[in-house]
């Protein structure tokens, strides 16, 4: 049951990420106006900023890597 529920987590944090990277690489957004309720749009507008941060973080963790590099 906890091992499912690390899991559930993981997968929703790599979901939020590749989303924040659909946003950074074409301006692209889930449109959460269409969501009716004011408090799940809350909650998926802090979903998504979760993502970029996380977004951020990776990228910041690649960048000091020696196995990556800019082109």
């Amino acid at each position: 049951m906890f091992g499912t529920l690390i899991h559930l987590g993981i997968d929703a944090a790599l979901l939020s990420a590749f989303l924040a990277g659909i946003r950074r690489t074409t301006g692209l957004t889930p449109k959460l106006s269409d969501v009716p309720n004011k408090d799940i749009r809350q909650i998926l507008r802090s979903y998504l900023e979760f993502g970029e941060y996380l977004f951020d973080f990776v990228v910041v963790i690649c960048g000091r890597s020696s196995s990556f590099e800019r082109k």
